[in-house]
């Protein structure tokens, strides 16, 4: 029998007022793993009733009560490993060792956003008048709206409410319709076990054909006073236009079109390796995959070849086998989505090193392309599937002109035994990170993450989340009275 999951608003699970449900199809299997409700405008009303009325207790309960219940959450998630790698091979597809990642990684996102609890806020001013204290303090804004999307379920289902959570804001999330229960549903029940207050955190799931209009009530209730979202740049766009419209701040956290660059001084055999790894954790589902191999000439004919022989070996099919690499795509739809742009590239002149070939259902081959023309889809659409093109350059600022060829700026892997050249070529690279000697998918929960140009602006991670869920207020204490000119 599927699971049935209702809506959590204020504390408790609650059916939409429509009655209203819809289904998770597990995309290995094409059957229904779950019902979820479906909400409407009006259920979004009273997630954020909830969310509202709970604002001024949870802002003011004290620091290091707050900090508990986030490592509790913490300790929780992790004693939760296999379901959730039950429920991450069922909902999306994902393989054991990409939801075993996923949980380590949002533990210690949940972690860091508890230390930031107590971590110290604000400065002290120097003050014009004589006498007085000038403060900047850091507060909280109210309600954020929260989007997570299903390609990192847990970790960045986590991330969407876990600073906004720890600077004292109180947040209503929509999950993905494509994994409403692991980037929704499942964090709001670690932090509920973990002593999270009634309203503090609300999820409101929703059907497919439903998305726009949920999004778009949500963002404009005017007791939402900020918006986080990570997916698509598509989507991005209308999620950021609808916040501007409302004038409220927002973090967006876009699509990638990452490169990887194997500099002319690098170690061939663990180029392969980091660059496997880029192009095919998750599937290629993910923002900071490596969509672009670009290659020094010098090392082009070894690496190809020994790239398409590591790759044509990865083991694929069923995510719940612990030895698959690449499992299916969140559905049969995406995967036939890379089908075509391997064909519109081949079909211009591109060739295929190893892959390519038809879907089953929802996995696609592991697919490496090579000689991929400016004119195919590929060029400049992000693949986000086992899909990688390999480039080759003549010298660092080819290489260089080629990696910024792209609308996106999220990620770069640099590939090098040499970290000053490496450092040298990173400074070049325009993207909101870069990586030398590695390749392009990593994260740390303290770090500054997010993207440049079409990739979104602000920044999840350690003090950067907090400040951009908080207001700097200015306050000043005069120890003396003033005088004034009447």
């Amino acid at each position: 029998m599927p699971l049935i999951r209702e809506l959590l608003i204020g504390g408790k699970d609650v059916p939409a007022l429509s009655g209203r449900t819809t289904d998770d199809i597990a995309p290995y299997t094409g059957e229904v793993y779950a019902t979820v409700a479906a909400a409407g405008p009006e259920d979004v009303t009273r997630a954020v009733d909830a969310a509202d009325a709970a604002f001024e207790d949870w802002a003011a309960l004290a620091p290091f009560a707050r900090r508990a219940i986030f490592l509790k959450a913490a300790d929780l998630l992790e004693s939760r490993a296999e379901q959730v790698a039950d429920l991450m091979a069922q909902e999306v597809g994902g393989t054991r060792p990409w939801a075993g990642f996923n949980v380590g990684l949002a533990a210690n996102i949940l972690r860091e956003a508890g230390a930031a609890i107590t971590a110290p806020r604000g400065e002290v001013l120097s003050a014009q008048e004589a006498g007085t204290l000038g403060l900047a303090v850091r507060e909280p804004l109210g309600v954020v709206a929260a989007f997570a999307p299903w390609n990192a379920p847990v970790i960045l289902g986590v991330r969407a409410v876990a600073a906004p959570l720890a600077a004292g804001n109180t947040v209503v999330v929509k999950p993905s319709e494509d994994a409403p229960i692991a980037c929704g549903l499942l964090v709001a029940d670690v932090l509920r076990e973990a002593g999270l207050p009634d309203g503090v955190l609300n999820v409101v799931t929703n059907a497919r054909e439903d998305a726009a209009e949920i999004a778009e009530a949500l963002i404009a209730d005017p007791r939402v006073r900020a918006v986080n979202f990570t997916g698509s740049t598509g989507v991005g766009r209308i999620i950021g236009t609808h916040a501007a419209r409302h004038l409220k701040p927002a973090v967006l956290e876009l699509g990638g079109k990452n490169a990887v660059l194997v500099l002319a001084d690098a170690d061939v055999d663990y180029a392969v390796d980091a660059v496997t790894f880029s192009m095919f954790m998750n599937s290629g589902q993910i923002c900071m995959s490596g969509d672009r191999i670009l290659v020094h000439e010098s090392l082009a004919e070894e690496f190809t070849g020994k790239l398409s022989a590591k790759v044509a070996a990865l083991p694929a099919g069923d995510p719940g086998d612990p030895h698959t690499v690449v499992g299916p795509l969140v559905t049969a739809a995406a995967a036939e989505r890379v089908a075509g742009l391997v064909a519109d590239a081949v079909g211009k002149g591109a060739t295929v090193l190893t892959g390519g070939g038809r879907p089953e259902g929802a996995v696609h081959p592991a697919t490496v392309l090579a000689d991929v023309p400016k004119d195919a889809e590929l060029y400049y659409a992000e693949a986000f599937g086992p899909l990688g093109v390999v480039e080759t350059f003549a010298d660092d600022a080819a290489a260089v002109a080629l990696a910024n060829d792209t609308d996106n700026g999220l990620t770069c892997g640099i590939i090098t035994e040499n970290a000053t050249h490496g450092l040298a070529v990173a400074r070049r690279i325009r993207t909101g990170i870069v990586h030398i000697n590695d390749q392009s998918v990593a994260d740390e929960p303290h770090a500054p993450f997010g993207g440049v140009k079409a990739s979104g602006y602000g920044r999840f991670g350690g003090r950067w989340g907090i400040e951009a869920f908080s207001n700097t207020r200015w306050v000043t204490l005069a120890t003396q009275q003033a005088h004034y000119p009447f």
